[in-house]
């Protein structure tokens, strides 16, 4: 592995741990602010390095004294800086921490069962007021219950005292990130401090940020864009961080840019649908208040970017000082640590139309403005540093020409040592090897796409590419569509997804309404406006609509939609629906009934096979 981490040669100090980070920074940094927490519009809370640094001591020796040291500890925190305190606790004590998303009032635990009983995790941290409700619930949750709960806001400060060196390299275990799954079923993947640190030094070649630099993050610190581009990118430069809750952003978009100018911010970016909102819900009164002018990278990932989202915000925001040259797509996953490819700090954003009708044969020809289907795709930089990029046919496994679409496969040290105890899907997805098996094994993305001129251009997922007729269609395109062709729908909130009906694949759409239109809602002119969009723009005939109501479609924790679960949603009847159209309602029926059979015996078959 190519070492690539801070350069640190004239100070004699070896970095190759985050443990050796945070202790670098408070040892030569003692009294520098590292995160200011934001609650709403009010600073609530911050700390410096040598504050953390001796809190994280405090709850790492209070976990020795536990010998958890080598064990899995459940992070379980609402937002604030505790977690970044817990985080750091567990790898000063060498306990593999699990950031995990807190339970909301009445939301059911199972998530955070199939975590624990995936992790083996002994140990569980979180806040006094947090356990105090989680412990109202454990009665029901016997997994849970079996945990060693620690509050870890009322550890005193002098336990540092105690605190033992542990015995952690850059190969050792940091943390395991659970995905929220987009396509699939959760799963852990295991991620070491070699893995972080180079990862840090990938986004810091792309991003460019000094210790001069400033950052505001909403996103969770649970999520893997939040916790690594939010909490220890910026201790790895050695520059600010003002976080706030993803709550209080989507409650007021204001709020993040506002916290941008005010802060004279940077470094801060979002998932598409961020900008997308604060188009929608900043209107101009509200914007002449806002200077952008110290925005010098807007980072944007995690969902696909949007070129009309990009237009829009810059032209929206252009008289607050936001500059487009600003706007920095990247494309990362949780099993390359964060970040695979970005571009250069001020370069634009590198825009290419191609033929869509040739996009669906998965070639790549740029358009002329001759074509029926134009699609616009946005680039995500490239390849950074020595990390590898291969475009490859995922059947015949060999290389794919520039000009044409195959999967996405990575190489490098920021690759994860693969998923926790699933053996079998590690070696599928983490040790792939083109047809002639030379050189290092490859990690397969799932992702579809193409480079040009060594920029990366993403076009879809493999499971989730609809094949009707032969022709390949991209769901995002589909969904984009649809999205824009009646003010009843809201944005970036619908799922389109292919079922089988009589031995042929038919097009389903799901989509969200916007609650202002619930109660006046023209079912049959939405329905008919959905249609002919789908129909003039993909050539495709829509088979069935399932309007559903707002906040109610399946997402990840990173805003992704989760089409697989829409479409077993719709198989199974359990969509939150307010109304639906099939071309064929008996049929539907017919069919969905069938499927929800099929789908309960397979579940029951795989029961039995555990068993």
């Amino acid at each position: 592995m190519t070492t690539c981490f801070i350069d640190l040669t004239d100070t004699g100090y070896e970095v190759s741990t985050l443990v050796d980070l945070l202790g670098y920074r408070s040892q030569n940094q003692p009294d520098q602010r590292a995160y200011t927490f934001l609650d709403g519009e009010t600073e609530a809370d911050q700390i410096t390095y040598r504050e953390l640094e001796r809190q994280a001591q405090a709850i790492a020796s209070q976990l020795q004294s536990l010998n958890a040291t080598g064990s899995r500890a459940l992070l379980l925190y609402p937002p604030g800086l505790e977690f970044i305190a817990a985080f750091f606790g567990c790898l000063y004590a060498g306990v593999v921490a699990v950031p995990a998303y807190p339970p909301r009032r009445n939301q059911k635990m199972s998530r955070l069962q199939a975590i624990v009983a995936s992790s083996q995790a002994t140990v569980a941290l979180t806040t006094t007021s947090l356990l105090g409700y989680i412990e109202n619930r454990l009665t029901d949750e016997p997994e849970l219950a079996q945990l060693r709960w620690l509050s870890t806001d009322n550890i005193a400060s002098d336990q540092a005292q105690s605190w033992q060196q542990p015995q952690v390299n850059r190969d050792t275990l940091a943390f395991i990130q659970y995905t929220s799954g987009s396509t699939g079923t959760p799963k852990g993947v295991m991620i070491s401090h070699g893995n972080l640190l180079h990862n840090s030094a990938l986004i810091h070649k792309s991003f460019g940020d000094t210790p001069n630099s400033r950052g505001i993050s909403w996103l969770p610190p649970y999520h893997d864009m939040g916790l690594i581009g939010g909490v220890l990118q910026p201790l790895y430069v050695g520059a600010p961080m003002v976080l706030m809750s993803a709550v209080m952003f989507v409650q007021k978009p204001l709020r993040w840019l506002q916290a941008i100018s005010d802060c004279k911010a940077t470094t801060s970016g979002g998932p598409n649908f961020a900008y997308d909102l604060c188009i929608r819900k900043i209107n101009p009164e509200q914007r002449a208040s806002l200077d952008l002018s110290s925005w010098e990278v807007a980072f944007t990932g995690a969902e696909p970017v949007r070129a009309e989202t990009l237009e829009q915000f810059a032209a929206t925001f252009a008289d607050c000082g936001f500059r487009r040259e600003a706007f920095h797509p990247c494309y990362g996953m949780a099993e390359t640590t964060l970040i695979v490819s970005g571009g250069l700090r001020n370069a634009p954003p590198v825009i290419c139309q191609v033929d869509g009708t040739a996009l669906e044969r998965n070639q790549v020809v740029t358009a002329t403005g001759k074509q029926e289907i134009t699609r616009t795709l946005v680039g995500c930089g490239q390849s950074l540093l020595d990390q590898k990029i291969v475009i490859v046919d995922p059947e015949s496994l060999t290389p794919c020409p520039p000009n044409q679409v195959g999967e996405i496969w990575i190489s490098g040290a920021s690759v994860a040592r693969g998923y926790w105890n699933r053996p079998e899907e590690t070696k599928q997805a983490f040790h792939a090897y083109l047809a002639d098996m030379a050189g290092s094994p490859f990690l397969r993305t799932g992702d579809l796409g193409f480079l040009q001129d060594g920029e990366l251009f993403i076009t879809g997922r493999i499971k989730d590419v609809i094949i009707i007729r032969g022709q390949n269609h991209y769901p995002q395109d589909i969904e984009l569509t649809v999205e824009k062709s009646h003010p009843a729908l809201r944005a970036g909130c619908g799922a389109a997804f292919a079922v089988e009906v009589k031995r042929q694949e038919r097009l389903v759409i799901v989509q969200e309404v916007q609650r202002s239109y619930l109660r006046k809602l023209n079912v049959n002119e939405v329905v008919e406006s959905i249609r002919k969009a789908v129909a003039a723009e993909h050539a495709l005939q829509v088979y069935a609509t399932v309007l559903v109501k707002t906040s109610s479609i399946p997402k990840t924790s990173s805003g992704k939609i989760q089409r697989h679960a829409c479409r077993a949603g719709f198989i199974m009847g359990s969509l939150n629906v307010v109304e639906d159209w099939s071309e064929n309602p008996q049929n539907k029926a017919k069919f969905i009934h069938l499927q929800a059979d099929i789908e309960s015996m397979l579940q029951k078959l795989s029961t039995a096979k555990q068993l």
